[in-house]
């Protein structure tokens, strides 16, 4: 099996797998780090673009499986036509949150979701649209803040992943079924969305949902919102949390 990733959840998920076991056949991140960090030795590929390297990822897979934790890149052609089955693990539940899970934990916060959690499902054409096939799921309290719903996502992604690995492998995998008229794809929560975060600011959540804590060098896309907000409310930020 391939992984396709970055960071620490992507590390821990590898030398689960592959003390598990399952064979590694590579490792695809972005950043160089990845590959240096201690852990079993196997074959790494840097790059920013997965998909400009089909033919690798088709030659080197022996299983055919292709998990994606903690991937920040899409899934294109050629990749979806090669034959490979790629599954993502999601920090988020599907579809309510679909999208960047910064943006999309905002919003939950926002909105005033009761629940949270994880989610593994098939990639498809679209974004976080495919097949779920398990979900890891934990309620949110009307305290919660973001730091603490991130940190509680990245721990029910791992445990999650740690559930699936064994029934993807083997096959055993079947769709989660769910009540008619929840299926569709619903909203998504992407730049497009941190872009009118400023319409929020006066939110009474405001302050919980964007305080990133320990998250802030994690979480750029959000950050760099955040930042824009301050801008141009109440002359640079007067009033707003500074993370």
């Amino acid at each position: 099996m391939i992984f396709v990733g970055q960071g620490s959840l992507l590390r821990r998920a590898v030398v689960h797998a592959a003390g598990a076991g399952h064979r590694i056949d590579l490792v695809c991140s972005p950043d160089p780090a990845d590959a240096a960090a201690d852990g079993p030795p196997l074959r790494y590929l840097t790059t920013p673009d997965v998909n400009a390297h089909v033919r690798d990822l088709a030659t080197t897979c022996t299983d055919g499986i292709v998990w994606s934790v903690n991937n920040r890149q899409i899934f294109r052609e050629p990749v979806l036509s090669s034959g490979l089955r790629i599954v993502n693990v999601h920090n988020g539940l599907l579809p309510q949150h679909r999208g960047l899970p910064s943006a999309a934990i905002v919003f939950a916060l926002l909105h005033g979701d009761r629940e949270y959690g994880a989610t593994v499902h098939e990639v498809d054409v679209g974004i976080d649209t495919g097949e779920v096939l398990a979900e890891y799921r934990f309620p949110l309290g009307p305290e919660d803040r973001f730091h603490q719903v991130m940190l509680r996502g990245v721990r029910a992604c791992e445990a999650l992943f740690e559930r699936a690995l064994p029934l993807v492998a083997a096959g055993s995998t079947a769709p989660v079924r769910r009540p008619p008229g929840t299926s569709s794809p619903g909203a998504y929560y992407g730049r497009a969305a941190l872009d009118r975060l400023a319409e929020h600011a006066g939110h009474p959540a405001f302050a919980r949902a964007t305080d990133l804590g320990a998250f802030n060098a994690h979480a750029p896309e959000l950050a760099a919102a955040l930042r824009r907000v301050r801008a141009v409310t109440n002359g640079g930020g007067a009033g707003l949390p500074l993370h």
